[in-house]
């Protein structure tokens, strides 16, 4: 088997994000936006002009998907929502998971038909199986999809739509399922790669052009590119360790962005910070929220 290809993510922004996370790229704005969590901000970086600024927030943002007319579907911690930056008006949706006080939105991504898949997880013990992976649909109806999670993340889809995967981080585990593209069900559940012993816990995912699923290892200061059978194909790494999730931006969207945490790493100037790679194979506009 070859060796994996190395590349070096350099810094973009130094934003210092307490949990960096949830990126995605408006291909209309040619802006990455992404949220810190606990920070609870919104920001946002333009490559072209080299700029970046904030939103405060009246809670924390853990996901989010775009939405045609320029808002956002907000994952935010206790609920699901319409953000729009611009005006800073909030639409509640839902609750996120209200008969579990202890559980919040964590990650989240639409699927290629629109809908937008959520998972949580347990503030009050990392470790305890009790959130869940759902399905908000473009009627704005919830449908639970995944139960006893602990903590979900890599919520992302094959270009085709046909494969979710998804990890719950202290498992270790990347898993695929096969998924309807017309009625968002879910299939089979297989393996598709499992972390060896080490720093580095499966966190954030974002699937390429090819098929590639790209993986942020929380922890291990790396982002893995897998092939579609599981196995590295390349390495991309990060000065910092706490990476949280990359991804596809820039015009064409050959560069790859990655957020990251400076939670626990006092002592590391660029921890928190914004970076980016620039790859080859270009990643895949990402879905519009249909409702």
């Amino acid at each position: 088997m070859p060796e994996p290809r190395r590349l070096d993510a350099r810094p973009v922004v130094s934003c210092r994000n307490i949990l960096g996370e949830g990126p995605v790229w408006s291909e209309p704005r040619q802006t990455l936006f992404w949220t810190d969590i606990h920070g609870r901000r919104l920001w946002a970086f333009e490559p072209a002009r080299g700029t970046s600024h904030y939103w405060d927030l009246p809670d924390r943002l853990a996901c989010m998907a775009l939405r045609r007319d320029g808002t956002l579907l907000a994952g935010f911690a206790r609920s699901l929502a319409v953000f729009d930056p611009d005006s800073g008006r909030v639409e509640t949706i839902c609750a996120f998971e209200p008969d579990l006080p202890t559980t919040r939105a964590n990650d989240g991504r639409c699927d290629r038909q629109g809908r937008f898949l959520v998972g949580g997880l347990d503030e009050g013990d990392p470790q305890r199986p009790i959130a869940s992976v759902w399905r908000l649909d473009a009627d704005r109806s919830l449908h639970r999809l995944i139960p006893d999670v602990a903590i979900a993340n890599s919520l992302c889809f094959s270009p085709d739509g046909r494969t979710l995967y998804m990890t719950d981080t202290p498992e270790r585990v990347i898993r695929a399922y096969d998924y309807d593209p017309a009625t968002g069900a879910l299939g089979a559940r297989r393996d598709f790669h499992r972390l060896p012993p080490g720093p580095g816990h499966p966190d954030g995912s974002v699937v390429d052009s090819q098929g590639y699923l790209w993986n942020a290892e929380y922890g291990g200061g790396r982002v893995v590119r897998y092939a579609p059978d599981g196995t590295v194909d390349t390495v991309v790494t990060v000065p910092t360790p706490n990476t949280t999730c990359p991804a596809f931006g820039g015009p064409d969207l050959t560069t790859l962005y990655i957020t990251t945490a400076a939670d626990g790493q006092t002592d590391d100037p660029q921890a928190g910070s914004l970076f980016a790679v620039e790859v080859d194979v270009p990643g895949l506009p990402e879905p519009f929220f249909a409702g």
